[in-house]
């Protein structure tokens, strides 16, 4: 995965952001293993859906639980791509194992 530093994207309070398989960190913050694999987990989310999908999807699936739980953190934990993501970033060889479209799985399921 490329990583790119730099102090304009993403805005200031966030230590990162991946945009079509390219890690963007603001300045000096320290991005773990963890978070690198989180963020490579979203890559393939982003190969199968053809990335303009993987957008497209995100942005609806977040309006719809924004509506449901009223709250945007809650609404962004319970996106199906971003509840696979946190639940195996920890595993580091969860990619070579991992099926195509395994989010699906992901999105049932309460507020985290």
């Amino acid at each position: 995965m490329k990583i790119v530093r730099n102090n304009i994207i993403p805005f200031k309070g966030y230590k990162a952001i991946n945009i079509f398989g390219i890690l963007f960190v603001r300045g000096d913050a320290v991005i773990s293993s963890t978070d690198i694999n989180h963020e490579e987990i979203h890559t393939a989310q982003m190969k199968e859906m053809l990335y303009v999908f993987f957008y497209l999807w995100y942005v609806i699936e977040w309006l719809v639980r924004l509506v449901m739980y009223r709250n945007a953190h809650t609404a962004y934990r319970n996106i199906g791509f971003e509840r696979e993501a946190y639940m195996n970033q920890g595993s580091m060889g969860y990619l070579q194992g991992r099926g195509r479209y395994a989010w699906v799985k992901y999105l049932k399921g309460g507020a985290e």
